[in-house]
């Protein structure tokens, strides 16, 4: 069952290993098919070189195993919350990135400190609260703090992101990272300057509507 999500799903999930943003097992992208409304996810604890295509689970929106053999996902009941009660996306990534973790440890959120930041996601990346592992509870707290950005931070915990694709969320996450190394390598040399919330709105709207082909 949906081949080409599985297919591309495992490609995805290599991106988070390149890019830095995960160590050995940790971490998960998952997209949901707008057609069937099923969720494809990472298997749980499989090392990124080692998975496959077949290995993704596919899910319904109730948990409920349609295709596979392993176990999904640790994260999955909190990717189904958010499945749930944002119709508007398709793809949910989370990593343990660190620099953008270490915001999350310390319970902060990251301002607009960069045009690059303004562009990707139109204002800050929020911090939510704490929450276990295992159950909705992440989920809940992605739903109730995420507003419109395409990221928000778990305190002590990661990074999670959506986006109206897969690929649209694994490239939230790896901007996320981004703008966290540069803020957190800014604030080592002094306090950086917060973008006009006016400037931030016109730099989004540029990069969301002008830029590009």
């Amino acid at each position: 069952m949906l081949e080409t999500i599985k297919h591309e799903l495992w490609k995805l999930h290599l991106e988070l290993p390149k890019n830095g943003l995960v160590t050995w097992t940790s971490g998960n992208v998952s997209a949901r098919d707008p057609e069937t409304n099923l969720v494809v996810i990472k298997p749980s604890g499989v090392m990124f070189e080692d998975l496959r295509p077949a290995d993704h689970v596919v899910l319904d929106l109730n948990g409920n195993v349609i295709e596979g053999d392993l176990k999904p996902s640790s994260d999955t009941a909190s990717h189904l919350y958010i499945y749930r009660h944002r119709p508007d996306v398709n793809g949910i990534v989370h990593t343990h990135s660190p620099f953008a973790t270490a915001f999350a440890a310390n319970g902060k959120s990251i301002p607009v400190y960069l045009t690059a930041m303004a562009d990707e996601f139109g204002g800050p990346i929020p911090c939510a609260g704490f929450a276990l592992i295992g159950g909705e509870e992440i989920g809940q707290q992605v739903v109730e703090h995420i507003g419109t950005s395409p990221a928000v931070l778990l305190q002590n915990h990661g990074v999670f992101t959506i986006g109206k694709s897969a690929k649209a969320a694994v490239k939230a996450a790896v901007m996320t990272e981004d703008v966290a190394r540069t803020t957190w390598y800014a604030l080592q040399i002094g306090q950086p300057q917060e973008i006009a919330s006016d400037d931030v709105a016109k730099l989004h709207y540029r990069y969301t509507n002008v830029y590009g082909q």
